[in-house]
């Protein structure tokens, strides 16, 4: 029996939900204590997270990060916010997928099915986490962390793809349109400056873990990760 987490500060939707839930033999567990929402899931040894937007103190986006930090489970976020930048934030801060309010529980039931069978049964991939390895740098690009002689740090979703494509080629060069390729779909729409800004974004974190000046630019062709060691 899967245990699914309830984090929604509107208790009878919560109730509804657990109780839609339940009679498909699903454990629920509802986090009543805000501002205990990691232990709660920690707690509930939860396979999937059904997470709001709107709560107390911090919001879904915080909670959302911090499990991402221990566990690679499912996160659903459901929320009555239905803009698309609103489910930009929900995926790049680790989210798997979003449900807007109103919904029909069946879609609701059907997507956990979903989620589930992806991550823990017949589709699933591996259990074991993916690692990439630049000396003594770590990523994780299924938690988007990253880890440095003992320190970490958060990356959105895009971030995590930019360095992932960096270190898988690392020591040579990376052109602005692989990366255009592999951060966005469909990048007709994407500004030429945005691929700057997440440049400079992963280029502060690693230098905030000691990796100054390690991802450069090379002029007219793209980036490139030096490698470890390498004067740059």
């Amino acid at each position: 029996m899967e245990t699914l987490l309830i984090v929604e500060d509107d208790a009878k939707l919560a109730a509804l939900l657990s109780a839609y839930l339940s009679k498909y033999e699903f454990r629920t567990v509802i986090v009543e204590d805000f501002n205990l929402v990691l232990e709660t899931f920690t707690a509930s040894g939860a396979d999937l997270v059904l997470l709001d937007v709107n709560l107390p103190r911090y919001d879904g986006y915080y909670w959302c990060r911090q499990i991402r930090k221990v566990s690679l489970c499912p996160i659903l976020f459901i929320s009555a916010r239905d803009s698309g930048m609103d489910q930009v934030m929900a995926l790049e801060n680790g989210g798997d997928d979003y449900i807007t309010k109103p919904f029909h529980y069946e879609v609701v039931l059907a997507k956990i099915r979903s989620h589930l069978r992806r991550a823990y049964g017949t589709y699933a991939q591996t259990l074991e986490e993916r690692k990439l390895h630049s000396g003594e740098l770590t990523l994780y690009p299924e938690r988007y962390v990253i880890q440095h002689a003992g320190q970490s740090a958060e990356l959105t979703q895009k971030e995590a793809l930019l360095l992932e494509a960096l270190m898988l080629k690392e020591g040579r060069v990376v052109t602005r349109e692989r990366l255009l390729d592999v951060m966005w779909e469909d990048q007709h729409f994407i500004d030429d400056n945005t691929l700057n800004v997440y440049i400079t974004r992963v280029r502060k974190k690693l230098k905030d873990l000691g990796l100054d000046d390690r991802l450069e630019t090379v002029r007219g062709a793209g980036y490139r990760l030096s490698s470890p060691g390498e004067r740059p």
